[in-house]
């Protein structure tokens, strides 16, 4: 590997400088994935693995990031599990038959991962090949309780009132759909590493939902399943976005880095997950739409914030689709240049 930086940083080495990478940067904002956008939709674009690995390598190419993520979404594990999930330019996902009843849930499996995603697989594998060892690429997979919104709400939501209505008036029916959940997420990131991914994060997207019982509750007690299955295989990277509260639990799973949101002080931070854990994160996206000196002043003081070590440069949540590409080089660029005294 020419430049491990990343994984140097969650092994807890030391590196000569912070690595750098962006939630979502394989994607929206770059002119060269808008060409692709045109022409193919967007599950098209998942499922054909040259596709997948064009747009995985795009941000490498043109940004200079320390690390490839890997384009999917996660809304195929509940394709794989036998929901159907459309995508709608412009207005986000829509589950037409979601998870309602113990007869819905009947409707769906824990499939076999190499038969149902196994065009991601190849996907990876292409892309391995392709990156030749120049970064490395991140698998990653949505966290159990995120899924599980999706999969009885039916399309995005900013409460996700009916998932949670759902969990509080069918417990022992949410918790079976988490296991399966569960379960189809283990298989899949172990298929992802033998595949080639060299690290993988979960995504908990609507952690931050749920107080810090129900987040135990719903959704961390399936983490630390996911965590225990893979960690001794790849790096893992947990990201439950506005779930701060529950940072030290997090850090208990042996995860080995956690991506934390703008919403809370890095020192904050460090102080609850402790100093074993590298921390990722935690650029406004926004601020990113500010003039290239503010950017380059604003990431500095983010890096001093942080301190030396275990800590990967990161946006806090996926970068926004008018973000100039020159203004996301220069958060790279800046990263790049810095060095703690």
């Amino acid at each position: 590997m020419k430049n491990d930086l990343l994984l140097k940083t969650l092994r807890g080495e030391p590196t000569e400088r912070t690595p750098v990478w962006m939630m979502r940067q394989a994607g929206r904002y770059l002119p060269e994935y808008m060409v692709l956008r045109e022409k193919y939709g967007f599950f098209e674009r998942c499922q054909t693995p040259e596709l997948a690995c064009e747009i995985t390598l795009q941000p490498v190419d043109i940004i200079g990031v320390d690390a490839a993520i890997l384009f999917s979404d996660i809304l195929v594990v509940p394709q794989a599990m036998g929901l159907e999930v459309q995508l709608v330019e412009s207005k986000g996902p829509w589950l037409p038959d979601p998870i309602k009843t113990k007869n819905d849930l009947n409707r769906i499996r824990v499939p076999e991962i190499t038969e149902t995603l196994g065009y991601v697989l190849d996907a990876i594998k292409l892309i391995k090949q392709e990156l030749n060892g120049r970064v490395p690429l991140i698998g990653f997979a949505g966290a159990p309780w995120t899924i599980l919104c999706y999969m009885v709400q039916g399309k995005g939501s900013k409460t996700f009132d009916e998932a949670k209505a759902f969990c509080y008036t069918q417990p022992e029916l949410a918790h079976q759909l988490l296991q399966m959940i569960t379960d189809t997420t283990i298989a899949y990131l172990q298929g992802q590493i033998r595949a080639g991914a060299d690290a993988v994060q979960l995504f908990d997207s609507w952690g931050g939902l749920l107080g810090p019982d129900d987040f135990e509750n719903l959704s961390l007690q399936y983490i630390r399943q996911i965590v225990a299955a893979v960690k001794d295989k790849a790096p893992v990277i947990i990201f439950a976005k506005g779930a701060w509260h529950s940072l030290d639990e997090m850090a208990a799973t042996g995860a080995h880095g956690l991506g934390i949101d703008w919403c809370i002080k890095p020192t904050v931070a460090r102080q609850l997950a402790g100093k074993q854990v590298t921390l990722q994160g935690n650029f406004d996206p926004a601020k990113l739409l500010s003039p290239i000196p503010v950017i380059r002043k604003e990431v500095t003081a983010m890096l001093a914030a942080f301190g030396p070590g275990n800590h990967i440069a990161n946006l806090g949540h996926g970068i926004l689709p008018n973000v100039p590409v020159d203004h996301a080089r220069a958060f790279v660029d800046t990263v790049k240049a810095y060095r703690h005294a």
